[in-house]
């Protein structure tokens, strides 16, 4: 019977828990208010930083994009080469 009564005592706490458990409303505004007040731990870069890092991220897709043109060009060459050469 012990097994048999805890049960019963989950059951009735999961039926307690669903009565207190809050409302949609009410759970999206403590996530709002939660999300407020973890937002205002961030430390957020200054001006500066914001500048260069944005510089360096363009740079690097400035490197990024030559190096698959030339890789592009050299493929596109090796190709028309060999179909040069297979041709006659």
């Amino acid at each position: 019977m012990p097994d048999n009564e805890k049960n019963e005592q989950a059951k009735a706490a999961k039926k307690d828990l669903k009565k207190s458990k809050p409302g949609f409303g009410a759970r999206v505004s403590k996530w709002f208010r939660e999300m407020k007040i973890e937002l205002k731990k961030v430390q957020w870069p200054s001006r500066k930083q914001t500048v260069n890092n944005t510089l360096v991220v363009i740079a690097c897709c400035i490197v990024v994009g030559i190096c698959i043109w030339a890789f592009d060009w050299l493929a596109q060459s090796i190709f028309a080469a060999l179909m040069n050469l297979f041709k006659g």
